[in-house]
């Protein structure tokens, strides 16, 4: 079979790692055709960034442990101007109402009972783990923003979280049961029971992921409305996820098709696009590129590995660098990683694939809830 297509969409060059590591997978078997998108940078297997289309079989590695990692958004009915007056009060409430690790007292969730996995291990922990993670943030890149519409001054709300300790458990149970390795990469054939097992399951960790970040947006809502007396406006809601594998036709082909930090953007599809913590974020349309398998990236994409990051920013680098954008200083220590230096301009990763995606608003972060 001839060697499969790589398209790229770059916002500078790639470290040597990184091209290795993209011509590892694009040797992988049964890779089709890779899409490479402008936040691309180095992880574990495969690349974040990466999306690659297979024939029959799945690489839990190019989905990721976060499975279903997204974003969330929804305007309110008052203006951002009021938040920074209110920051003190939000940010305290912020961490009651969405927790970082676990609900002290978590929501009843029926559906964690109704909805099985592929293995009694996985069951045992949906009701566990998965129980008082519900509605929680996690560390690392997620966020909650408070962010302004540079166009017209209202307040949105955008929320990036995923599956929480239910994802990664799903994707180690998996690599565990693989049925070969190509390339370094373990994979299961989606034809078998296994492959069907692990597809089924990621597919549970999409959903858990979505209904997490569903239960963040409806608690910041009522924070908001205390606060602030905003309301949600339920019509502007936008949702996507990032990290998953599921079943598309491209090129007239029917392939599973990868995305490991990448969002689908078919033609008038939402996207979420954040920059940094301290940089603008975008709500786009999907163009349906079909050379990108009608993808986009997913955020700015570090340029800074965490370690690099924490050894060559300083907390005191971090506070300029924030602009004015609240959050909380006592955190600025554990947050150096996410420091904006620490990415990509993203404004050249948007200019960088103007033909996958067209910007339909631009926003500024007003208030920034993160762990580090």
């Amino acid at each position: 079979m001839a060697e499969p297509v790589m398209r790229r969409w770059l916002a500078d060059g790639l470290p040597d790692d990184v091209e290795r590591a993209l011509a590892r997978v694009r040797q992988a078997e049964d890779v089709r055709r890779v899409a490479v998108m402008p936040d691309v940078h180095l992880a574990r297997g495969v690349c974040v960034g990466t999306v690659l289309a297979t024939s029959r079989l799945a690489y839990p590695s190019a989905v990721g442990g976060d499975i279903g990692c997204g974003m969330a958004a929804v305007a309110f009915d008052r203006p951002a101007a009021g938040v920074r007056e209110h920051a003190p009060a939000l940010l305290r409430g912020l961490r009651k109402v969405t927790p970082i690790g676990r609900h002290a007292s978590p929501p009843r969730l029926d559906w964690l009972r109704r909805a099985p996995l592929s293995d009694p291990a996985l069951n045992r922990l949906k009701l566990r783990d998965g129980w008082v993670q519900a509605g929680t943030l996690g560390r690392g890149n997620h966020f909650i923003e408070l962010q302004e519409d540079e166009a017209d001054g209202r307040l949105w709300l955008m929320i990036h979280s995923g599956s929480r300790a239910m994802g990664q458990a799903i994707s180690q149970l998996h690599l565990s049961r693989y049925a070969g390795v190509s390339m370094g990469l373990p994979y299961l054939d989606a034809a078998t029971d296994a492959g069907r097992a692990y597809l089924h399951d990621m597919g549970w960790g999409r959903a858990y992921a979505e209904l997490n970040r569903q239960l963040m947006v409806f608690a910041v809502a009522g924070l908001l409305e205390r606060v602030l007396d905003a309301r949600m406006i339920d019509e502007t809601f936008i949702g996507c996820d990032h990290n998953h594998v599921r079943v598309e036709r491209h090129f007239g082909q029917r392939w599973h098709v990868h995305r490991k930090g990448a969002a689908p953007a078919r033609k008038g599809q939402w996207g979420l696009i954040p920059g940094s913590m301290g940089s603008a974020s975008y709500h786009v349309r999907g163009l349906g590129c079909a050379e990108a398998l009608c993808s986009s990236s997913h955020g700015a994409g570090r340029v800074m590995s965490r370690n690099q990051a924490r050894r060559r920013i300083s907390s005191s680098v971090l506070k300029q660098q924030m602009h004015g954008v609240a959050f909380n200083l006592a955190d600025a220590a554990r947050l150096r990683d996410e420091a904006p230096r620490a990415y990509r301009d993203i404004d050249r990763v948007m200019k960088a694939q103007r033909d996958l995606v067209t910007v339909v608003r631009r926003l500024r972060p007003v208030l920034v809830y993160k762990a580090g």
